[in-house]
């Protein structure tokens, strides 16, 4: 194997251009205020007819629209209730989930897309269920016609909210992700599809979620929002309050800054044709990847991927050849994530002991196991050439059980 010495493959590239810092310079030449503002609003509007939204708000990370996802869905179920959740996933979900006075409800994915069982849907939901808080992971699109089947089949409407954090551009039917949910929310993480340093946005079509959203974004302020008729009927019910102070839901300070939009604004100009070169790169590696060594049976259709997933076959799922496999890749200084997005199981983590009466974990979690243990994601990134991809797939191949 002719690997050139001094060879390494990051985990991120930085996605943040000279272009990009060049418009923050010029920006920042006419000394703006710098606080939430209009170039806030100018993102926001270019993001929803990017992906074919009513409404955006923009907010300061991907952890902040988990959680304000999650208490707007608290203002309407004040009772509480169930949400069902995957076990593969980001920490700040479930995290959104309890402190909004939810019980998650946890439950296994499929190898095919990282994404959530359907079976397990189907016995999850009864009448605490809620909501259902759906993950594309790593560019999968994690919907099937027959999770939607599902939904329209209960007479119960049930809430449902995207985590579109890791899967900017991916499909379903040809709709982008991000467009089915009643919110959606995503990640404008420094390693994700785009970036706005830190940041988050989410996403409906209804309006009055939309300017709840807004009113909670901003310590729950009644002036946040852009109805004139709700801000009339509020005033006229607590007539005792001062107009500028009315604090009308328990909110947070999940602003964004307009350094930030300025970011998001020119990343997005360039987010369809670093896709393109995202889908190539998996594809390409994929391709090259052994079959019988690694599972690469996956369901490409609509997804965009911004990592190279590595999943053990069944023959190879033993800690001897892991270790052998962590040891290659250090040896090449090929950077890992063991478990892929959140590092695995969430339902083994630690901080759960908090919430131990609020836990719901009844349910086999026989693949997300498979890919806590053995399952693995590598950088991939528009600016990945070919030779690197095909130089990776030669090291992984070479990786022997003896």
């Amino acid at each position: 194997m002719k690997i050139n010495k001094g060879f390494n493959h990051p985990l991120m590239s930085n996605n943040i251009t000279s272009d990009d810092n060049k418009q923050v310079i010029n920006f920042l030449k006419d000394d703006p205020k710098l606080t939430n503002g209009k170039k806030v609003k100018e993102f926001e509007k270019k993001w929803s007819k990017w992906l074919g939204v009513k409404y955006s708000v923009f907010v300061n990370s991907g952890s902040s629209a988990n959680i304000l996802s999650l208490s707007y869905l608290r203002t309407i179920f004040p009772l509480g209730g169930e949400v069902i959740v995957p076990s593969l996933n980001w920490v700040s979900n479930i995290n959104a989930i309890l402190y909004a006075g939810f019980k998650p409800v946890i439950i296994d994915v499929n190898l095919n897309n990282l994404g959530v069982s359907e079976k397990q849907i189907k016995k999850a939901i009864n009448k605490r269920t809620v909501a259902i808080f759906i993950t594309h992971i790593l560019g999968f699109s994690a919907f099937s016609s027959q999770i939607f089947k599902i939904l329209n089949n209960r007479k119960k409407k049930i809430f449902l909210i995207e985590d579109v954090c890791e899967s900017h551009g991916a499909k379903f039917k040809n709709y982008k992700l991000g467009t089915f949910g009643n919110i959606s929310n995503f990640s404008f993480y420094y390693a994700h599809h785009m970036t706005t340093i830190e940041g988050g946005m989410i996403c409906t079509n209804n309006r009055n979620i939309y300017e709840s959203l807004r009113i909670m974004r901003s310590h729950g302020m009644l002036r946040e929002s852009t109805s004139e008729l709700l801000k009339k009927k509020v005033y006229k019910k607590y007539k005792h309050l001062n107009k500028d102070f009315i604090f009308l839901y328990p909110g947070y300070n999940f602003r964004s800054t307009e350094i930030n939009a300025v970011y998001g604004i020119n990343q997005l100009k360039k987010l369809d044709s670093n896709n393109k070169k995202r889908i190539n790169n998996f594809n390409l590696f994929l391709k090259s990847l052994n079959s019988k060594k690694y599972f690469t049976d996956f369901i490409l259709d609509g997804s965009c991927n911004y990592a190279f997933v590595v999943i053990f076959r069944e023959n190879l799922r033993n800690f001897k050849f892991r270790k052998k496999f962590e040891l290659t890749l250090k040896k090449y200084n090929i950077e890992f994530r063991r478990g892929t997005a959140g590092g695995g199981n969430q339902a083994m983590q630690p901080y759960l002991n908090f919430f131990k009466n609020q836990i719901i974990k009844k349910f086999d979690l026989k693949n997300i196991n498979i890919i806590h243990k053995y399952g693995y994601y590598l950088g991939n990134f528009p600016s990945l050439e070919k030779k690197k991809i095909l130089d990776i797939c030669q090291i992984l191949n070479s990786i022997n059980y003896d």
